[in-house]
């Protein structure tokens, strides 16, 4: 049933969207899998609707509208990111340094905090669900855990960032 419907639906939902995208601001695609998105939602839900092509025709104008709407919302960046990438072989220096002084700090941290820290500073970027089983602790404690850990590693560096 889902698969004759989308097949008699295919070349109408295509030219529809493409002449509702320029209007909307949007790629024809974009429009389509919206569409296409809220018919399985209709068809999961409830039941085919009874004049698929009203429906359809009716689905890509809201669409469009709800599109126009969202791009009027939506503003560009003044400049572009200032991430290159890249940096000059001091900064990369510099930052290596900064990173080699905060990974000596976690370690003298008391407790479950070199842990912990370690798990939050991870290049694997841990769920708290993860860190939180790793370390055999609830998640609901990992939070104040890290409150606490972060508190004693302000306190730890203070002073050699006030030194220099």
């Amino acid at each position: 049933m889902t698969h004759d419907l989308v097949t008699a639906l295919r070349p109408l939902l295509t030219a529809e969207a493409s002449a509702e995208a320029y209007a909307a601001g949007t790629e024809p695609g974009d429009l389509e899998q919206a569409v296409w998105l809220r018919l399985l939602e209709r068809l999961d839900a409830d039941r085919p609707p009874v004049d698929p092509e009203e429906w359809l025709r009716r689905a890509v104008r809201s669409e469009a509208r709800r599109s126009r709407r969202t791009s009027r919302l939506e503003r560009p960046y003044a400049l572009e990111p200032a991430d290159d990438g890249g940096g000059d072989p001091e900064e990369l220096a510099l930052a290596a340094a900064r990173g080699r002084a905060l990974r000596a700090a976690v370690r003298r941290l008391p407790g479950r905090c070199p842990r912990l820290m370690e798990a939050l500073l991870s290049p694997e970027d841990l769920t708290y669900r993860e860190i939180a089983g790793e370390l055999g602790i609830s998640q609901g404690s990992l939070g104040p855990e890290r409150s606490r850990c972060l508190g004693c590693l302000r306190r730890l560096l203070t002073p050699e960032v006030a030194a220099r």
